[in-house]
């Protein structure tokens, strides 16, 4: 696909972006999601949509179809990498403990937020080698990002695991990363936790044009929005019997030997937990087909999303997985509006079309 170098955000179009936008700026590692949970349960029901809270934590919204016999589920996760304070060191900084699975050498130099679970308060600081300084440490070049090595410097006079003790903060605590979100005027959105912060924003899009009759679901469908992907077991609970096929809307990865952009919305056809359903996936390219809608189809080898989650415990349903096309995943992500918009068509014509 090949995209106008001089691209316009339209006004529709910057809405959507925006709302991501928002909602990375939310802090929501595994395990510390309730804010943007509670934030998202309320501006569901400011507009009339009632979420169910399950026992996960996790949020279902359930919206009648024209055929409620045969049902349908999407899902679309919350929360996102972070990390815990795994030790207080001798001189006051943070040893991390890593929530999800990303490297050391992607958070380095980055802004987090210390979520002090005794005082409710927050701290900042930020992410740094030990060695950082080249004008001390003779390997500050070579020396291995990992656990020993990096450490979190906070923003506060602290010399000792006392004073730190002193703010409340301790071992256990969450560590939020700064997303750095922007919106550039070429339609580019850069920013941390578009995995999965995207598919969000546009499955409650979706949920609102529903409720406003702007779109017509052809089956009852339950929407649900996960809370514990990135450790591997958001959506694989709370589905109806009644459901046959199971969407979960997350991004597709870029690299080599992949076919997905940033341009086009990404349709899985494998994943390291093995294929998803051909058929699903047929109708999945025939509606891109039929709708004009730009799509790739690709294999993430190092991939798995709550649908193999799902398909692990046991359910028997179709699965299937598509989603906006994210640059350098669980680092410095970035997509563009063409495949957000692209998502969102794909997200809407299915839910529109009949089940075979």
């Amino acid at each position: 696909m090949v995209v106008d170098l001089n691209y316009q955000l339209d006004a529709k179009t910057r809405e959507r972006l925006e709302r991501v936008k928002a909602l990375t700026q939310i802090p929501s590692p595994t395990g510390y999601a309730q804010d943007i949970l509670d934030h998202i349960q309320k501006d569901l029901a400011d507009k009339g949509i009632q979420a169910q809270s399950t026992h996960k934590g996790g949020l279902l919204v359930t919206l009648e179809g024209k055929d409620t016999e045969r049902h349908r589920f999407m899902t679309a996760h919350v929360d996102t990498l972070g990390a815990m304070v795994r030790a207080i060191k001798p001189d006051g900084r943070l040893k991390l403990d890593l929530i999800g699975g990303y490297m050391y050498n992607a958070i380095e130099g980055v802004y987090c937020l210390v979520h002090a679970a005794q005082t409710g308060k927050t701290y900042s600081g930020t992410i740094l080698m030990h060695q950082t300084s080249v004008h001390v440490y003779r390997d500050a070049r070579t020396a291995e990002r990992n656990q020993t090595n990096m450490e979190v410097r906070l923003d506060y006079p602290v010399f000792s695991p006392e004073d730190v003790a002193e703010l409340g903060v301790q071992v256990g605590d969450f560590i939020s990363l700064d997303p750095r979100a922007e919106i550039t005027d070429s339609g580019f959105l850069k920013s941390r936790h578009l995995d999965d912060k995207v598919s969000v924003a546009l499955l409650i899009e979706a949920m609102e044009a529903i409720q406003k009759g702007e779109l017509s679901l052809a089956h009852t469908t339950h929407f649900y929005i996960s809370n514990n992907e990135e450790i591997g077991y958001g959506g694989n609970s709370n589905i109806d019997s009644r459901v046959e096929e199971y969407i979960a809307v997350d991004m597709g990865a870029l690299g080599d030997d992949q076919t997905s952009d940033e341009y086009t919305v990404s349709i899985c056809a494998k994943d390291a937990s093995g294929p998803y359903h051909v058929g699903l996936r047929n109708q999945l390219v025939s509606l891109c087909q039929e709708n004009e809608i730009p799509y790739k189809i690709d294999i993430y080898p190092l991939y798995q999303s709550d649908a193999s989650g799902a398909m692990f415990s046991g359910h028997d349903v179709k699965h299937g997985l598509f989603g906006a096309g994210i640059d350098a995943s669980h680092a410095f992500e970035r997509t563009h509006a063409t495949s957000v918009n692209a998502t969102y068509e794909l997200i809407r014509h299915y839910l529109e079309s009949s089940m075979a």
